[in-house]
């Protein structure tokens, strides 16, 4: 009996986006301190919330590294999008229509920004929207296995700071809870910030809770997560 493999086509590559596909770093597992570590923070705005079907629109990214934000490297896009039905999303975000139609190529723009990622792990405020979003599209246009592990810093918060008596805390509600002075919301950019100037707080307590490198980081999440569904 014959057995035959069906494999999935992936998508025609122009000839320099196939080269840079090509040179991407992997992820790495690092064993760096956590407050040597390079995370990459970022924030999507998108056409809606069906990750499914909806749109990247716009990337904000920020790097923190030796427990600092680097601000004099920080990556902003917006992709260009054809026929952008302007939903309540879109309208939230601020992007107007021609903007997005006027924007980078989406390929050159994820490859671009997965260049900045580099080898980091990636941080985000409600990251598992981030990561299935990111991970279709890589998908969709390169046929690209994304598998830079996401850090959820609505997790992280509330892991370090139990006492905070918040139900649900949202990312404003954690800039109030820190009193953290925001200038600007509701933007990539602008929300990427936010995400990486808590998550400087955050790693300051996790040194003090013993909490030294990602390993540990991953086995206290796991154990927040079961209290959690535990009702502890």
């Amino acid at each position: 009996m014959k057995i035959f493999k069906w494999f999935r086509k992936g998508p025609e590559l122009r000839a320099k986006d196939a080269l840079r596909l090509g040179a991407l770093a992997a992820p790495v597992v690092s064993e760096l301190p956590l407050h040597k570590q390079r995370f990459v923070v970022v924030d999507l705005e998108t056409s809606g919330l069906n990750t499914l079907k909806d749109k990247i629109l716009s990337i904000g990214a920020v790097t923190i590294e030796d427990s600092a934000i680097a601000l004099g490297h920080q990556f902003s896009c917006t992709l260009r999008r054809q026929n952008l039905t302007v939903s309540e999303s879109v309208l939230i975000h601020q992007i107007p229509p021609s903007e997005v139609a006027a924007g980078i190529r989406p390929e050159k723009a994820l490859l671009s920004f997965m260049e900045y990622v580099g080898s980091s792990p990636l941080l985000a405020f409600h990251a598992s929207f981030d990561q299935r979003m990111l991970v279709r599209e890589m998908e969709d246009a390169f046929a690209y296995q994304l598998r830079h592990p996401f850090y959820d810093v609505a997790e992280i918060a509330p892991l370090l700071y139990p006492e905070h008596n918040m139900r649900n805390p949202g990312l404003d509600d954690w800039v109030d809870f820190f009193g953290l002075q925001v200038l600007q919301r509701h933007n990539a950019s602008a929300d990427a910030m936010v995400t990486a100037e808590l998550m400087l707080i955050l790693l300051k307590r996790a040194e003090q809770q013993g909490i030294e490198d990602l390993a540990t980081l991953d086995i206290s999440l796991q154990n927040w997560r079961r209290r959690q569904q535990s009702g502890l």
